[in-house]
């Protein structure tokens, strides 16, 4: 299913991820949260900002955990915790914002 953002058209899988991660700009982040009723702010632009430059280091998509574990190594434990993680991302914090960041589905994510 096709999403829109900036007058171009993206490629993403049935749940919505998309197919080339080399697509990905601020603009379809913004789409993928409006299609799915969200508006995003800084603190949600800092965990997919994080989350972009884990992927470049790794060549993965963290799990919850290890995405807990490393935000609050870097942004500090108010932030590195599932509850304010999932008040940001609702729909699971490594899912929903993996996918905001242009990312593949975390392993281990249903």
């Amino acid at each position: 299913m096709p999403i829109e953002a900036g007058g171009k058209t993206y490629e993403t899988d049935e749940e919505g991820y998309l197919a080339d991660l080399n697509d990905w700009n601020p603009d379809l982040a913004t789409a993928m949260a409006k299609a799915d009723g969200a508006d995003l702010d800084e603190n949600h632009w800092e965990v997919i900002n994080f989350l972009r430059e884990y992927y470049e280091e790794y060549q993965i998509a963290p799990a919850v955990r290890v995405l807990t574990k490393a935000i609050g190594k870097k942004l500090g434990p108010e932030k590195g915790n599932s509850k304010y993680l999932y008040e940001l991302f609702p729909y699971g914090p490594a899912k929903q914002a993996c996918k905001y960041a242009g990312l593949p589905k975390p392993t281990g994510c249903v």
